[in-house]
């Protein structure tokens, strides 16, 4: 992976993966190098204190050295280091000890050549191997806690016996032990917690499922058949006022009342189909170009409008197109039923920021509410706003300052490329 790639570059994917491998290795590495540090300090401290002929001196701080380095292998390898490094412990003892650097009557000093890698070395065994290998490594790293002092030449002390065993062996290869356990719970529990969460959203994805197909079989079983009623209904009455004199404005009227309901029939179809899961066709959908059939439609039932452009029309996305559709249908229907008649104004406003739609028509005496409480929540507009809001844009309607027009004003932003 390249570091653009691993920075969120247009190849990559939102969330920066850490290279898991690669760290343990630099960690690994780290820890060698500190543990070899230690060691090589402590010899020569050692060295000052009890120097012993050259020959054993370098060779034992080249076996340091190699076992210490060995530290940063794979993890697989940690039994092997483990009884390397018991194996130079008791070595570098039992040569320091019969260097013949002291005196015969007082006791050569027992050195601690790399107990930074023994102590190491417990953790990882009782980190990384299984129990089998992991229990025989920790009985080579006692076996080697144990027999330094005595091949030494140490006087034999119990509680220090039982401290190098617990101190240099048990107790790191518990915390490895310890380490690994908790590392696996851990794991569990985000695994349980992953898994509770797949099963809540399937739950939620289920009950909604649900929900959609009960609104279906309501709307399919009552508002449909009502609907139905009313068209049917309506193209009787039209059939049998075209036979009575002067009915032309009744026949119009009728029409116009049969129209819409196959129109409402049509988007209760198209509302259905969505509920149910089905995809709609991409030309079920009605968009700024129906505007023409939109104003015939209400202009049957009593109210007229006209449509004015400004700007070049651009193209726009389908979803946005259907929602600036149904914006303006949505703010005609409340000219029409609010309104003081006359003649409703759309303005299409294209710029290179966005898409504007601006509606005005004069308020009727039969809208008090409306006049006194402007910013009270009616669904219609409420539902204009929200289907704004889905594209970022914004809202703003209400009386004009004389009081007697409705404004109603909505904002599309539109990406420039």
């Amino acid at each position: 992976m390249s570091g653009s790639e691993g920075r969120g570059g247009r190849g990559a994917g939102p969330v920066r993966i850490r290279d898991v491998s690669g760290s343990l290795t630099r960690q690994a590495i780290m820890i060698a190098a500190v543990t070899l540090g230690v060691d090589v300090l402590a010899f020569a401290l050692f060295m000052e204190y009890d120097p012993a002929p050259a020959v054993w001196s370098w060779a034992v701080l080249a076996a340091i050295v190699v076992v210490d380095a060995a530290l940063a292998g794979a993890p697989r390898l940690s039994g092997v280091v483990a009884v390397a490094q018991a194996a130079v412990m008791v070595a570098g003892a039992v040569l320091f000890a019969h260097a013949g650097q002291a005196g015969p009557a007082e006791p050569s000093p027992v050195p601690l050549l790399n107990r930074a890698g023994m102590l190491i070395s417990a953790y990882r065994v009782g980190a990384w191997l299984n129990r089998a290998p992991a229990v025989v490594s920790l009985l080579c790293l006692t076996a080697g806690a144990v027999m330094r002092p005595i091949l030494g030449g140490a006087p034999f002390e119990q509680g220090r016996f039982l401290l190098n065993v617990l101190g240099d062996a048990l107790l790191p290869w518990l915390v490895g032990r310890y380490t690994t356990a908790r590392r696996a719970y851990i794991a569990e529990l985000e695994q349980r917690s992953e898994r509770e969460q797949a099963e809540a959203r399937q739950a939620m994805a289920a009950a909604i499922a649900e929900e959609r197909s009960n609104i279906a079989r309501d709307l399919h079983d009552v508002i449909s058949h009502h609907v139905s009623a009313i068209g049917m209904h309506a193209g009787v009455a039209r059939m049998r006022a075209t036979t009575t004199a002067g009915a032309q404005d009744l026949t119009a009227s009728l029409t116009a009342v049969e129209t819409s309901s196959r129109a409402a029939m049509l988007d209760l179809r198209r509302l259905l189909d969505v509920l149910h899961g089905n995809p709609a066709e991409e030309d079920s959908q009605p968009g700024l170009d129906n505007l023409p059939e939109l104003l015939d439609t209400l202009c049957a039932v009593g109210l007229r409008a006209r449509v004015s452009v400004h700007g070049v029309p651009s193209r726009l996305p389908e979803s946005l197109d259907i929602a600036a559709y149904r914006v303006v249908q949505e703010t005609l229907a409340n000219a029409l039923r609010h309104g003081a008649g006359g003649v409703a104004e759309v303005e299409l406003r294209y710029d290179r920021a966005g898409l504007t739609v601006a509606t005005s028509n004069p308020l009727g005496a039969n809208a008090p509410a409306i006049r006194a409480r402007p910013d009270s929540p009616h669904r219609g507009l409420q539902g204009i706003r929200n289907r704004v809001t889905m594209f970022a844009g914004s809202t703003s309607y209400g009386p004009a300052p004389d009081g007697n027009t409705w404004i109603t004003t909505v904002t599309f932003p539109l990406d420039p490329s």
